[in-house]
């Protein structure tokens, strides 16, 4: 496989020291969260829009179902949380962190999203489609059968070490991104957007196999 990434220069959430506990047991449209850290709490199946959140740690919480479209997050961390099937459509996000955390058929569709760190996440079935991304870092997370459909990665996105296998790219360029250490059998693509994309050598005969190609030899 190829040598480790460098790593890109990005900005980490910017949160005070010593955060305050939050009490917290429900969200509303429009509600404005901010400076606290949340922990070992349900806010499960619970639909709020437009929710603003500035400076929080979010802590083993469960928000798996909920719907959060048109969230902005700047500043936030989400450590050990469920976040499996929650409605991330149209969010904004920025300077936050999504680590070991729980993303199965999360939705992010159309989001707006800068600076963010996704770190040994499990985000199979996960949806991206035409999302807006720059200076992210998908790092050791699952993403199998997860949707990147005509996203734009604008050469700032870094794929390591993880699994994409049957992630669907179609309609993305992929110009600069390097999938050399990912792992996959297939994925969705079309041969337009593979231009200036970076693999690994063990990984071309994948590619060919796609296009209908034919290895001599085989």
């Amino acid at each position: 496989m190829s040598a480790r990434k460098p790593n890109m220069k990005m900005e980490a959430p910017r949160l005070p020291h010593n955060l305050p506990l939050l009490e917290l047991d429900r969200l509303d449209n429009g509600q404005y969260i901010e400076e606290g850290l949340l922990q070992d709490a349900s806010m499960e199946y619970q639909e709020a829009h437009k929710v603003i959140v500035d400076k929080t740690v979010f802590r083993n919480v469960d928000f798996a179902e909920c719907s959060l479209i048109g969230a902005e997050l700047t500043d936030v961390v989400f450590d050990k949380c469920d976040l499996s099937n929650t409605n991330f459509s149209d969010a904004i996000i920025h300077r936050s962190e999504f680590l070991d955390c729980k993303m199965v058929g999360t939705n992010l569709t159309g989001a707006t999203i800068r600076n963010v760190r996704f770190r040994q996440c499990l985000s199979d079935y996960a949806t991206f489609r035409f999302s807006d991304m720059k200076s992210i870092v998908l790092e050791e997370c699952s993403l199998i059968k997860s949707d990147f459909y005509h996203c734009k990665l604008q050469k700032k996105a870094i794929f390591r070490q993880c699994n994409i296998d049957g992630a669907q790219f179609s309609g993305t360029e992929l110009d600069g991104i390097d999938l050399s250490d990912c792992d996959f059998d297939g994925i969705g693509v079309e041969a337009d957007n593979l231009k200036g994309c970076l693999i690994a050598r063990e990984q071309a005969y994948l590619f060919a196999g796609l296009f209908g190609l034919r290895l001599k030899g085989d």
